[in-house]
């Protein structure tokens, strides 16, 4: 089933001017880390990950906390760097109390509050933050700046890159 989302207009995109690669190791480090801060907030009755980039924190964290069940909402809005309208693709199926969002990032926020407004009760969580995201997740690991780009492993392979020196100030 595919729902339009609500009529939200893509916000204006900064230019991404740096770019923050996390590797497996890291983001690993970073889910687990996740899992601590959740910890003390258990028990969890379920988890709902936001595909896809939530799917590899909430397996992460399901596992840390001992989550067995897990659900996916999925929202389409990224075409590589630009992010366009928002589709909902799949609804989840869960409606249980004491349910744990799960999401790689949030960053303009635009897909926080239509899961928000999904899940109104639930404990949204995500492994990174951008500063106009940040105040609809209630638990984050790391915050970077709005006009960073986060190279998630799942979307890169190891190459040589130039030094910093001789990129240039925009890598």
């Amino acid at each position: 089933m595919t729902d339009a989302a609500p009529a939200h207009q893509p916000a204006a995109q900064p230019a991404y001017q740096k770019g923050f690669p996390v590797s497996w190791d890291q983001l690993h480090r970073d889910a687990r880390a996740l899992a601590w801060r959740l910890a003390d907030l258990a028990p969890w009755s379920g988890i709902v990950a936001i595909t896809r980039g939530g799917l590899v924190p909430a397996a992460i964290v399901a596992r840390e906390l001992e989550v067995r069940i897990i659900d996916t909402i999925c929202i389409q809005s990224y075409d590589h760097q630009d992010q366009g309208g928002l589709t909902l693709l799949k609804r989840p199926s869960i409606d249980h109390e004491r349910i744990l969002i799960i999401d790689d990032l949030v960053d303009t926020g635009r897909t926080a509050r239509l899961v928000r407004d999904i899940l109104p009760g639930a404990h949204f969580a995500t492994v990174y933050a951008k500063p106009a995201g940040r105040p609809l997740v209630d638990t984050f690991i790391t915050e970077v700046s709005q006009d960073t780009w986060i190279f998630f492993p799942w979307d890169t392979e190891l190459q040589f890159v130039q030094p910093i020196a001789k990129a240039g100030p925009s890598r």
